[in-house]
């Protein structure tokens, strides 16, 4: 499927980051989760923020997109600090789709997407065709048009899914924050998903994403955050960021990296205590 921009925004591409974190701390009441963490999101390709449970990815999303304050340092939106922005500026450059987002029962798939053209309402500038057209074009480009007017809590995982990421393209931005958009669903489905994630990266979308599956995100990333315990582990295109090293230090993983068979990408492969025999190195023989 070939996405076109639905907006014509900019980029970015010349190279500037257009969100970064300085500094930033934040926690949940007294624990805290992230420490003094410095990131920059680079334009026009898809990052994913990779760890294990509890390591503070998620966390790290929700500050990029404003949901959380930090006790501490900046995130920065093309240039600003992003606490300095109105709510509505601030969606009208950035979308977010939480974790297993929940549509109010009986609301149809086009009602919910219009629901991205909020930030562009005002009592100066009510609903118009140019708004009902962004919202025809959002529901083409993730293939959901024929399901318009179908209930949202009626589709399956995947079509949700798609649904709830036509509605953050319909706000009419090409900066994107997806957490866990795979949740719950089977492998195929989660790599129609992250075709569709892919094919708005190529229509000029900076995406930014946490995922579990890592064989997932080393194929659909063209930059990935480790993260342990709050802090970045490491950063940088798959091919130099994944090792068995890495793996082990990050998740306490034995694996091993090889060349994926369909893609310029590593590939994982997890070694269990029942496979643990199989590679571990044969004993010289004595002469």
């Amino acid at each position: 499927m070939v996405v076109q921009s639905i907006t014509g925004t900019e980029t970015g591409i010349d190279g500037t980051s257009r969100l970064a974190a300085r500094g930033v701390s934040v926690g949940y009441g007294a624990r805290s989760v992230i420490d003094g963490l410095d990131v920059a999101i680079p334009p026009g390709v898809i990052t994913t923020v990779i760890g294990p449970n509890g390591c503070g990815k998620s966390t790290l999303l929700r500050t990029l997109s404003r949901l959380l304050r930090p006790t501490s340092g900046t995130v920065v939106l093309d240039g600003e600090d992003i606490a300095a922005l109105k709510t509505r500026d601030v969606a009208k450059k950035l979308g977010l789709l939480p974790q297993a987002p929940v549509a109010p029962e009986g609301l149809t798939v086009s009602d919910l997407v219009a629901r991205g053209r909020h930030p562009h309402q005002s009592w100066l500038r009510q609903w118009s065709s140019d708004d009902a057209d962004v919202v025809r074009r959002a529901l083409a480009m993730t293939g959901v048009a024929d399901l318009a007017d179908r209930p949202v809590d009626s589709l399956s995982g995947g079509q949700r899914q798609r649904v709830w990421i036509s509605m953050t393209l319909a706000q009419g931005t090409d900066l994107l924050l997806l957490d866990e958009p795979t949740t719950y669903l089977d492998l195929a489905h989660a790599v129609d998903v992250l075709d569709l994630v892919d094919d708005l990266h190529e229509s000029g979308c900076t995406v930014v994403m946490v995922l579990h599956d890592l064989n997932l995100a080393t194929r659909y990333s063209d930059n990935l955050v480790v993260m342990r315990e709050g802090a970045i582990l490491a950063q940088g295109h798959p091919r130099e960021v994944i090792t068995a090293d890495l793996l082990h230090e990050a998740f306490g993983l034995r694996a091993k990296v090889i060349d994926d068979p369909v893609g310029d990408r590593p590939l994982i492969v997890p070694i269990g205590r029942t496979h643990a025999e199989l590679v571990r190195p044969a004993p010289e023989l004595s002469r």
